[in-house]
């Protein structure tokens, strides 16, 4: 029997048609509970580079280690501390990031250099206490960056020169012979392994 439409001439209605149900924030999230977890956790994993290669972690490891027991050796045999924790961290940014103009020689050398002259001259100006020291190490990190030699464990130099009062006669040499042994060893850890980034970048 002819429907009513077509008896009355009209079109026949579309069947209706259904819509998939979308997540609340519209998006295409996976409903499964670890691979939510794991999509929520990403944020948390932060935008550090990925760790070396065991192979050159033990490199880096061997060639600080050797340089600083070399430097523990010589203050041994001259009794005197040869090694303060400034060169500690110097040694860690060679190794580590040799790339960094921080790392590079001419910061090193002379960041040391220049920031030991200006905590003997807060010295000499303030005399000892902490903050005097808290207050040459302030200045020392703006005159290394005008001087262009930016090496942020040398402002801890100044603090070891306005806390400790080394005799400058045995301390600046002594200081200037580390720096120089620190970056020697730099360059040769970068060439006995042949795919260690090269070290330095810059001499001067």
């Amino acid at each position: 029997m002819p429907s009513e439409d077509t008896l009355t001439g009209s079109p026949a209605a579309p069947a209706p048609t259904t819509t998939p149900a979308l997540p609340a924030d519209g998006g295409d999230r996976p409903r499964t509970g670890p691979a939510r977890l794991a999509r929520l956790l990403r944020p948390l994993a932060g935008r550090a580079p990925a760790p070396p290669a065991p192979a050159a972690a033990l490199h880096n490891m061997s060639a600080a280690t050797a340089v600083l027991l070399a430097l523990v050796g010589i203050g041994t045999l001259i009794h005197e501390p040869v090694l303060i924790p400034p060169l500690a961290a110097s040694a860690a940014l060679v190794h580590s990031v040799p790339g960094l103009p921080l790392a590079q020689p001419r910061s090193l050398v002379a960041g040391h250099l220049l920031c030991a002259g200006l905590g003997y001259a807060a010295l000499h100006l303030l005399g000892s206490s902490p903050w005097t020291a808290a207050l040459a190490a302030g200045v020392s990190l703006a005159v290394m960056a005008l001087a262009r030699t930016p090496h942020s464990p040398a402002a801890a130099t100044t603090v070891v020169v306005v806390l400790q009062s080394p005799a400058p006669a045995r301390f600046l040499p002594l200081l200037a012979g580390s720096t120089l042994l620190l970056v020697l060893a730099g360059w040769a850890a970068s060439r006995a392994r042949r795919t260690a980034p090269r070290y330095p970048v810059y001499w001067w």
